[in-house]
């Protein structure tokens, strides 16, 4: 049962639950090349202090029927469902009290590619959303902070195969990030399944576990 699977990462104010082996090297490094292959990758233009620039990252939006949203300006329809993604949807779904309509895609070439602070809290994905982030390819540095700046910093590695499940407040008070790294680091592929709310729409800004 996946639920039994994952440990409790103690941080105040959070719920967070991590296992580093939920996928075997094997199956891991299989599913990286099919997500490779079978995703479209779009290189998404967006706005920041007042300017367009490329995002630092290949991305794609997948989801069911009705989870379409608009960003920078623009608006956002799903793609389909892969068959890969929808059995680790499938897979993820088995736990109880996880569902996911919606998986955010995003694929980092190199250590030049990140993902800057911000926190998954569009209204949305409710209150206190579930969010799971499994992990591919190359192994990169997952960070959280406070929002209200108490504190340190949590620096996790996330190994492909891996899964973090982040749920109850955390979004709340805490951000995340991905930061930028001058190793020499392959690609990395980094799936952060959601549950969209159609009652609560408004503009959905989707951001990187």
């Amino acid at each position: 049962m996946l639920a039994g699977m994952l440990e409790t990462i103690a941080l105040p104010g959070a719920s967070l639950r991590f296992d580093p082996h939920y996928l075997p090297p094997g199956e891991a490094e299989a599913i990286f090349a099919a997500l490779r292959r079978e995703i479209a990758w779009e290189n998404h233009r967006i706005r920041m202090f007042g300017r367009e620039i490329a995002s630092p990252r290949l991305s794609c939006w997948i989801g069911d029927e009705g989870t379409g949203y608009v960003y920078s300006g623009s608006r956002f329809e799903p793609r389909a469902w892969t068959p890969t993604l929808s059995r680790l949807r499938d897979g993820l779904r088995s736990a109880p009290g996880l569902d996911f309509n919606s998986v955010l895609a995003n694929l980092y070439r190199d250590g030049q590619d990140g993902m800057g602070w911000h926190s998954d809290d569009e209204p949305e994905l409710g209150e206190r959303p579930a969010i799971a982030s499994l992990s591919f390819g190359a192994t990169r540095r997952f960070c959280l902070r406070r929002r209200d700046g108490a504190g340190g910093t949590l620096k996790l590695d996330l190994p492909p195969g891996s899964l973090l499940l982040m749920e109850g407040d955390t979004q709340s008070n805490y951000r995340h990030a991905l930061p930028k790294t001058a190793r020499a680091v392959g690609e990395r592929i980094n799936l952060t399944f959601r549950l969209i709310r159609p009652n609560t729409r408004r503009n959905v800004r989707p951001s990187e576990g």
